[in-house]
């Protein structure tokens, strides 16, 4: 087992520490003495429009937009709260201080309302993309979608983005008049488009097809500037935790920040930490201007596309020739070398990569099982298998694999095999 070797609480004082000096440009008044509801939105801004509705008509809402209403139901999913059990980086059990999906969607959820607010987009539409991006991931993460893409291969594979739209277009079931949760057209969009235009081809082009009756996702174009935020926000809180948990896990130590361009600043600054205990303290004083410089960077760049831009409308967000949120040229280089680092230092980690080995074969082992006996499978999930055609066989099982939780996931390999692989 990765033992968790995060500091304990202490009396001591940090010494020395001052702040960065980073040039934030940062409207920090901007809406603080406004009710949520009452900020003016700029004409860009998904909610400057009417929503272009439901797939299944409903009812306003008396006390909540149509955005506030998504973000309420991915929050109610059954998905969502199975987040908790699911790997970021790290499998559930190795620490109790480590992410699991479900504390990297709340950490993406803040971060993408603070960049929303400075840009003057609809926050909440920005929030329930954020908590609705991850609810298609299978147990083990990154591991578990390989080995589900190299199961499904002769089917197009398997994609975790593809797999959200899914959840929320069909396999959530708690409402009488509809499957999945009846989102609006924009947070579909959003979920479907928020890492760019789609190729027609796609795993996720073709689990929005069913929605062409009803109103085209547009996949060629960009998604709304709420989903953009959605995306970038989800990258600077997965690469701040992931060097975080790199941290705690001694996987990384501070020294080893100094040869990043991005942190090498943040570790000069924070060099007056060094009294007994401060280790914990340096390193959370690191990753949270972690944060701040790459939300800065952030809004920076993108006021200054929506500045050449002009956008008048949410519609020209959509048909603009590149994404309006961004990183600046050079910020985003910096971006690509912590990356780099991550790679080579964490996610492929000899410890990390034998731990993930074996998740996938958990999951390789337990899809074959279940395709083979269908039977092996939860009652409702047995009768609904009974007399399907291979190829939609193929999909229900991948359906059901990729809504359990790590720890469901190793109770049903010990359940159905003599022997399960030990991810400590």
């Amino acid at each position: 087992m990765m033992p968790d070797h995060s500091v304990q609480p202490t009396n001591s004082t940090p010494t020395g520490i001052r702040p960065a000096g980073i040039s934030v440009p940062i409207d920090r008044n901007y809406g603080a003495d406004l009710a949520p509801g009452e900020r003016n939105p700029a004409p860009y801004a998904a909610s400057a429009i009417p929503s272009r509705g439901r797939f299944t008509p409903e009812p306003a809402c008396p006390t909540r937009s149509p955005f506030q209403r998504d973000r309420d139901r991915v929050i109610h999913a059954s998905s969502f709260r199975r987040l908790i059990h699911k790997t970021q980086v790290f499998v559930f059990h190795e620490g109790d201080h480590y992410r699991t999906r479900l504390t990297h969607t709340l950490e993406v959820a803040q971060i993408a309302r603070t960049i929303a607010r400075q840009l003057r987009l609809d926050e909440d539409l920005a929030e329930a993309l954020a908590l609705a991006h991850d609810l298609g991931h299978p147990p083990f993460g990154h591991a578990g979608e390989r080995a589900l893409d190299a199961a499904m291969a002769e089917q197009g594979g398997f994609d975790h983005n593809a797999q959200s739209l899914r959840v929320v277009m069909s396999l959530e079931r708690r409402y009488a008049a509809f499957d999945g949760l009846n989102l609006t057209w924009e947070s579909l969009e959003g979920l479907a488009k928020h890492n760019g235009p789609v190729a027609a081809d796609t795993a996720v082009a073709k689990a929005v097809r069913s929605l062409t009756a009803w109103h085209s996702l547009e996949l060629d174009r960009f998604a709304s500037a709420e989903a953009q935020v959605a995306a970038i926000a989800d990258d600077i809180a997965y690469l701040t935790h992931d060097v975080d948990d790199g941290l705690r896990a001694r996987l990384l130590t501070i020294p080893d920040l100094d040869a990043v361009p991005l942190t090498a600043p943040l570790v000069a600054h924070t060099s007056g930490l060094s009294g007994p205990g401060d280790t914990h303290r340096r390193a959370y004083e690191i990753t949270r201007s972690m944060i701040t410089v790459m939300i800065a960077d952030c809004v920076s760049q993108s006021r200054a596309r929506l500045a050449a831009l002009a956008p008048r409308s949410p519609d020209d967000i959509r048909a603009a020739d590149s994404a309006v949120v961004a990183f600046s040229p050079d910020f985003a280089l910096r971006i690509a070398e912590l990356r780099a680092f991550l790679y080579a230092r964490v996610y492929r980690h000899p410890w990390v990569m034998g731990v993930m080995s074996r998740a996938e074969s958990i999951v390789r082992d337990l899809f074959g099982l279940y395709l083979a006996e269908p039977a092996a499978m939860p009652p409702e999930w047995a009768a609904a298998a009974e007399d399907l055609e291979p190829r939609r066989l193929s999909r229900l099982v991948t359906d059901f694999v990729s809504g359990q939780t790590d720890r469901y996931a190793i109770e049903e390999h010990r359940r159905l095999f003599d022997t399960t692989p030990d991810l400590h």
